[in-house]
């Protein structure tokens, strides 16, 4: 066994795994628990370095870092003799923004002699060809990605977000630290959803609400008054993105999420975003009505 998986939460390090010729040893960040997936260990950031040398003694050289993970809180007290020689890489790191702090994590486990590999590497088939997998762009898909292609290197720029609603050349919302899916809930117009007032999250319990009670690929929910219908849900990597740590992914929930906001579809730069469990995507793309187009890279 010479691959491990660094697995945060999700669906996506199982799909990776079985992809594999051989099941990977699976280290997990605590709190951060991958779905469908056992780790075989489970490790605080504060013991990094005794994680690095658990996976030495498995053999392990090749490191795949993949699933969710929000930026832990580290408690000084807790860090163990093994991540001392760690710390000031792993605080610069922590200070950058998302982009930076990745290519810092990367650098520290490169440090430590382990090879990176990228999910898209070794889970080719999660990469679809470009072209329209199901339904039709309309009148204004194009201008509308074109357009949200520039907003999205802009945003890139900042280390900001990977992903974009635009709806008549206008872009309605941006994606930012809380991610893809919470940016699209903000589209979602609040309904009553029978719970006491004051209760977290209304848009999402809107989206729950409306599941529960119309079918997920079914519900639709209000626009708030005064933005445009349709539109496109646009994602791909930010300039000079890091892919082997940070492959923008999309899958069946932020379909069915993109079909409950009244998008007309959803577009992926070909070669730039893993699309998870892609006949499920296609199937709820086509009964819902969206387009998912992977629109195609301009090679030099």
């Amino acid at each position: 066994m010479t691959l491990a998986l660094i697995a945060g939460a999700g669906s996506l390090p199982a799909l990776i795994a079985a992809r594999q010729p051989e099941l990977p040893f699976v280290a997990s960040l605590s709190g951060f628990a991958p779905e469908g997936l056992t780790p075989n260990i489970t490790f605080r950031i504060e013991h990094l370095g005794s994680a690095l040398e658990t996976l030495k003694a498995q053999g392990v050289t090749r490191l795949c870092l993949i699933g969710k993970v929000s930026r832990p809180v580290v408690d000084p007290a807790q860090i163990d003799a093994q991540t001392m020689p760690f710390v000031p890489a792993m605080m610069a790191a922590m200070a950058e923004g998302d982009d930076g702090a990745l290519r810092g994590l990367m650098a520290i486990l490169e440090d430590a002699g382990f090879t990176l590999v990228g999910a898209h590497e070794i889970a080719k088939d999660l990469l679809p060809p470009a072209g329209v997998l199901t339904g039709a762009l309309g009148p204004s898909s194009e201008a509308d990605a074109a357009r949200a292609e520039r907003i999205v290197a802009a945003m890139g720029a900042a280390d900001v977000g990977q992903a974009c609603i635009v709806a008549e050349g206008q872009a309605l919302a941006i994606e930012a630290l809380p991610g893809t899916d919470h940016m699209i809930r903000t589209l979602l117009a609040p309904v009553n959803t029978g719970q006491p007032a004051g209760v977290d999250d209304p848009i999402g319990m809107a989206v729950d609400w409306l599941s529960a009670r119309e079918g997920a690929s079914a519900a639709k929910a209000a626009r708030p008054a005064g933005l445009p219908g349709g539109g496109l849900l646009f994602k791909a990597p930010k300039p000079g993105q890091e892919l082997r740590a940070d492959m923008p992914t999309v899958g069946p929930a932020t379909v069915r999420l993109a079909a409950q906001a009244g998008l007309e579809g959803i577009v992926i730069a070909e070669g730039g975003v893993l699309l998870a469990e892609q006949a499920e995507c296609i199937e709820i793309a086509k009964a819902a009505g969206l387009f998912l187009w992977v629109r195609p890279t301009e090679r030099a």
